[in-house]
């Protein structure tokens, strides 16, 4: 038999875990693509969309899954202005996924979320590195982003989550953005 492995997406303070199927950056905590909580072009610096964790539910009969990578086709078809773009979360170090111990809902103030590099209220587990968000876009099938290096063996689990936000700059193009693909691949036996 085959694992059985499904994109999930945690959201809420506890956090809540849903299926999904695409996923909208938008100006709320929320997992649905809905077209609610619209991101708002700012009229001087940057507005961001709350950040997403996105990971693999793992289930069924497998022996082991590891390597999970994350990628996109490397450009991105979004217009979000001069220095906006869609990023991801980096480590200095080791995985850059963030596990599930580290969760950190997100949040942000009037018009935009919380930029997860910020030090007052960024994300706990990617604010204080060295190494700063990256573009999304710069992860490809060629030069792939470790996400979870861990083995799991048989179980019923969650990968380490990535986590993606989009940066948007007072040039952006208004409406909705052509859709993206982002691609999290893993290895099982």
């Amino acid at each position: 038999m085959a694992a059985t492995v499904v994109v999930s997406e945690a959201t809420g303070v506890t956090p809540d875990y849903d299926t999904v199927t695409s996923v909208r950056l938008n100006n709320a905590d929320e997992h649905d693509p809905v077209l609610t909580n619209p991101c708002v072009i700012p009229s001087a610096g940057f507005n961001y969309s709350f950040w997403k964790h996105l990971f693999l539910s793992l289930s069924g009969t497998y022996t082991r899954i590891n390597n999970v990578l994350f990628y996109t086709d490397g450009t991105s078809g979004f217009n979000l202005g001069t220095d906006g773009d869609v990023f991801i979360g980096i480590r200095d170090a080791g995985d850059n996924g963030c596990p599930d111990g580290s969760y950190e809902q997100s949040a942000g103030a009037g018009d935009s979320g919380y930029w997860m590099d910020d030090a007052s209220n960024g994300h706990d587990y990617y604010k204080d590195q060295t190494a700063v968000p990256a573009s999304a876009f710069d992860y490809t099938s060629a030069a792939t982003l470790i996400i979870d290096s861990a083995n799991y063996d048989n179980v019923e689990d969650r990968t380490d989550a990535v986590v993606i936000q989009a940066k948007i700059d007072t040039d952006a193009t208004r409406g909705a953005q052509s859709a993206e693909t982002a691609y999290i691949s893993y290895d099982e036996i």
